[in-house]
């Protein structure tokens, strides 16, 4: 038997009902330039399932992948080494099935798998609570602002424009719902963030701060007189971390002031993966903002005989009985994602992951030392930690592509995170992890020597 869920009359009847003409009116705020205008092109409309499968190898033929080239991208998504242990635990039946835990008494595995992961996060950022994850990193950040909003009862966002464009742009679109103010701004492409020029920024009506440690452009500053200034005007700070193996060498956020932390967890335990799925952080440093909190917290308790167990404390999600009260409405909280950061974090303990990160720092500076000789090339920061930003001197996105045609994946050009800013056009940001050898590092050397005039 055919499924044919719906007939015309059908979705025209559901069409009239929400008040839309077609369903194209369904999709008017996708911008017009990230809609198909038809088929997915390459692809064929028909054909048997033996001919899709060879049709999909020959084009996934064309990718270069990380782990088959010099690979220096970064911008918020790193290739560390994730060990085979963790896929193995996590493909385990009672994590890899495992959804919400409504039910305690039959969920004890998953509810201390998150339980454990709150205490991790809350210690790799200083804070005294963490929840049980979020959808990713931006969202986080909308989140936090989400959340400042209700306890400051202020509405003025003020940005770092050092903050990743693609974070900063989520809290845009979320704000256009809630009449938030957005104050932005592009990055200063000098040695050390602008930190006197945010500190300007913040007035009386400002409910957050939002920074971004290590920054875009991979720079590391002192947070502390950025909290002190947020906390003067009655604001918040948070703080935006991309890259958690960095905790691993450098201060803390919330041991600086900051009053939210947030971030991406994908560094650790889960990998590239194309582009997602990824992990949201969040934790607040304290604890009487706890029921402020977006999504989920697991606690710990006794059961009627005394024995130690696992509950869900706090649960504001939109899904849990509070409707149109909750604290949030995007109800993924990654929970498959959690459990590989979790799992990956256990297996390095806090020696193994200052270790990690002491190895990142070195290579990263093996690096950016030998492509400072390059001719033409210089590198912009004062201190980073594995990623830093190259001036070019030339257009960096061209350069990027002249760098893949000799087999190298060097970086990510600002160019392309900043669509019309051209003094940032001619910026590289290039990022290196454990992965990278003195080999992959001497090839984009070479190649940078090739490719540049």
């Amino acid at each position: 038997m055919r499924y044919l869920p719906l007939t015309d009359a059908d979705r025209g009847e559901m069409l009239s009902v929400i008040g839309a003409s077609s369903i194209d009116d369904l999709f008017v705020d996708v911008p017009e330039e990230a809609r198909l205008d038809g088929p997915i092109r390459g692809l064929p409309m028909h054909a048997s399932e033996m001919a899709v499968e060879k049709h999909m190898r020959a084009l996934s033929k064309k990718n270069l992948a990380a782990a088959d080239a010099p690979f220096f991208l970064g911008a918020g998504a790193y290739r560390h080494h994730v060990p085979s242990s963790v896929d193995h635990i996590i493909q385990r039946g009672e994590f890899l099935t495992a959804y919400t835990p409504y039910q305690p008494e039959i969920a004890q595995g998953t509810l201390q798998m998150l339980f454990e992961f709150q205490t991790q996060v809350a210690r790799l950022y200083g804070c005294a609570v963490a929840n049980a994850s979020l959808y990713d990193g931006s969202t986080a950040c909308w989140e936090a602002v989400a959340m400042a909003g209700r306890v400051t009862r202020k509405n003025r966002v003020v940005l770092s424009g050092a903050l990743h464009p693609h974070y900063a742009e989520v809290v845009r679109t979320m704000a256009k719902f809630t009449q938030d103010e957005i104050a932005d701004a592009e990055p200063a492409i000098q040695p050390a963030p602008d930190n006197a020029g945010l500190i300007s920024r913040i007035d009386d009506e400002t409910s957050c701060v939002v920074v971004q440690y290590p920054d875009i452009l991979g720079r590391i500053t002192d947070l502390g007189p950025i909290a002190e200034a947020a906390h003067a005007k009655g604001a918040l700070l948070v703080v935006v971390n991309t890259e958690p193996v960095a905790l691993g060498a450098i201060k803390a956020p919330g041991e600086m002031g900051a009053d939210i932390v947030v971030g991406e967890g994908q560094a650790l335990g889960v990998g590239l993966q194309f582009g997602g799925p990824y992990l949201g952080l969040f934790a607040v440093r304290d604890p009487k903002h706890v029921r402020q909190m977006p999504g989920r917290l697991c606690g710990e308790t006794v059961d009627a005989e005394g024995k130690r167990g696992f509950v869900l404390t706090l649960s504001t999600r939109e899904q849990h009985i509070r409707r149109e009260k909750a604290t949030s409405n995007i109800c993924t909280n990654s929970g498959l994602c959690a459990l590989a950061f979790n799992v990956h974090m256990s297996l390095l303990g806090e020696k193994g992951l200052r270790a990690l990160a002491a190895d990142n720092h070195r290579l990263a500076c093996l690096a950016a030392d030998r492509l400072a000789k390059v001719p033409g090339v210089s590198v912009l920061n004062d201190n980073y930690f594995n990623e830093f930003t190259l001036m070019l001197g030339q257009d960096a996105r061209e350069v990027v592509h002249k760098l893949a045609a000799k087999g190298v994946l060097g970086g990510v050009s600002l160019g392309r995170l900043y669509p019309g800013a051209q003094r940032l056009s001619q910026c590289l940001l290039v990022a290196v992890t454990e992965t990278t050898s003195v080999e992959d590092i001497e090839a984009l050397a070479t190649a940078l020597e090739e490719v540049l005039p």
